[in-house]
């Protein structure tokens, strides 16, 4: 008599034999689709050091990102329009630009009043311009502010918005204060040289 323990025959009279699973099999059924690899997204600059080490294609994706979102605020018009002003689409802007926005019920973004994305920003000194790199939106809006009473002094000699901004400073991404010039010696010795004149208070324009 034969073992049952030790042999199961079927009714084709061969014995069934069981196998061991392969380990390859069975840890590929362990693994969880869930934990695949995704690629992550770098790092948004926070410095103007870590800026400028940015490919040219990067920074150029940035400003409009930034031309977009500054469109928003100050336009007041959709992600959609402000996108396809600055020339990128709505989808690159909410990837990076996100922290400046704000999903409102109906899904559609807009514009918080203030964000603190980092931006290279001119101003002027005495030896001429200089780059800067600002992270909050309003220090951006203080200096626009400036340049647009600067230029009123240099296009008709009245002086009396400038001088609203003596003693007043930009604090750049470092948190360091810059100085807003307001002496008139130097500034007209700047605008006589051409050094003032450029349309945007941006190192770069989208």
């Amino acid at each position: 008599m034969l073992d049952a323990r030790r042999s199961n025959p079927n009714k084709s009279g061969k014995t069934k034999i069981a196998t061991k699973p392969s380990s390859r099999s069975s840890s590929k059924t362990n693994q969880s689709p869930g934990r695949a690899r995704t690629k992550r997204k770098p790092p948004a600059p926070k410095n103007e050091a870590q800026y400028l080490a940015k490919p040219e294609r990067f920074k150029e994706t940035w400003d409009r990102v930034l031309s977009a979102i500054s469109k928003m605020r100050r336009d007041k018009v959709s992600l959609t329009q402000a996108s396809r002003d600055a020339g990128i689409s709505p989808r690159t802007v909410t990837k990076w630009g996100k922290s400046a926005l704000r999903k409102r019920k109906n899904g559609k973004y807009a514009a918080k009043p203030s964000d603190k994305l980092l931006r290279i920003v001119m101003i002027p000194t005495p030896e001429g311009m200089r780059e800067i790199a600002v992270r909050e939106s309003k220090q951006v809006s203080l200096l626009a502010e400036y340049w647009n009473a600067l230029h009123r002094y240099l296009q008709t000699g009245d002086a009396t918005q400038l001088k609203t901004f003596q003693g007043k400073q930009i604090k750049d991404a470092n948190g360091v204060d810059v100085p807003l010039p307001t002496d008139l010696p130097v500034l007209n010795r700047l605008g006589s040289a051409g050094v003032l004149s450029f349309e945007s208070l941006y190192a770069r324009s989208a």
